[in-house]
């Protein structure tokens, strides 16, 4: 993918030095800091559209949580899909074990650090309400352990949920197909025929759908389960998977748009830092852990991500 963006005044040649050489480097060193690093979340919360039956319930995915003593919000209930009772169905997708587990290992000085930490966001104004984080199932893991890439979800399941993301937020009528499969000859054309003769809003908002599943498709492709034995587990990029949804050959032309709507996702996204940048510079503001130099030493590194976006 090459030359300027669809809507843009920028290329892409720009956007991969600028993310390459300046932002990339610094972002990931604020990711590893402990404020960045530990993420809660509500791993047993059911899906609130239409009764899963994805059979999650593989050996490793039984998710065991830590004792309520040790993380806030830690419980020994569980919803089926993470039970141990699911994982005793293991047979159907035993080729993905342990591909869906989280990894909730917390050493024991984190955790006593996460009661000071939600001591200290209860006390104050949150900047905003996240979902389902005071929920008493919602529990911290470390997202160093657990990064984006390949969980063997797969399948009509899959399917389903990026259809309804596509149908439910995008303002086509129903005689436009979205082309769900690359292959499927006659579709393409149709719908980016109508898409490009939407508004720009309208037209925006599909990019960032579409950019956001390029980005997931990308990062389950760029961390692939290629070996999985009894030496241990190797991941690596999968070319195979990546071009099967990314080529301009296989896809029939889509693969390119999909990759240009990642680049016009990424705009957006450090236009929206730009605009966040003066609630985070004010004196009052921290990225609270409990330690001062580091929380000082962590906010000047976000500061100056987000002057470098601007």
């Amino acid at each position: 993918v090459t030359g300027y963006l669809d809507d843009c005044t920028c290329d892409v040649e720009t956007i991969d030095t600028f993310n390459n050489n300046k932002l990339f480097p610094r972002l990931n060193k604020l990711l590893e800091s402990d404020y960045f690093r530990h993420y809660k979340v509500n791993l047993k919360k059911p899906c609130p559209f239409w009764n899963d039956s994805s059979h999650c319930g593989i050996r490793d995915c039984a998710v065991k949580p830590c004792a309520p003593n040790e993380v806030p919000g830690g419980t020994e209930s569980a919803s089926f899909k993470y039970s141990e009772e699911a994982s005793k169905h293991a047979g159907e997708c035993e080729e993905a074990k342990r591909l869906g587990a989280v990894n909730e290992s917390l050493s024991k000085e984190t955790q006593r650090a996460m009661l000071q930490w939600t001591q200290h966001e209860d006390s104050s104004d949150n900047f905003c309400e996240a979902d389902d984080v005071q929920s008493p199932d919602a529990e911290y893991v470390d997202l160093l352990l657990n990064p984006e890439r390949y969980t063997g979800y797969k399948g009509p399941e899959a399917w389903k949920i990026w259809n309804s993301i596509y149908e439910e937020n995008c303002f086509k009528p129903r005689t436009i197909e979205r082309p769900l499969n690359p292959l499927a000859s006659g579709r393409g054309n149709s719908f980016y025929s109508w898409l490009e003769g939407l508004c720009v809003e309208k037209r925006a908002f599909y990019k960032l759908i579409s950019g956001l599943h390029a980005s997931i498709n990308i990062h389950l492709s760029a961390r692939y389960l290629l070996q999985d034995t009894w030496l241990g587990t190797t991941w690596g990029h999968n070319i195979t998977e990546f071009q099967h949804r990314f080529d301009e050959v296989l896809t029939q032309g889509e693969g390119s748009k999909r990759l240009k709507n990642l680049y016009f996702l990424y705009l957006i996204e450090l236009r929206a830092m730009s605009k966040v940048l003066p609630f985070f510079e004010r004196p009052g503001f921290q990225l609270f852990t409990g330690n001062k130099n580091r929380d000082t030493k962590t906010k000047n590194q976000l500061l100056e991500i987000l002057h470098l976006t601007k």
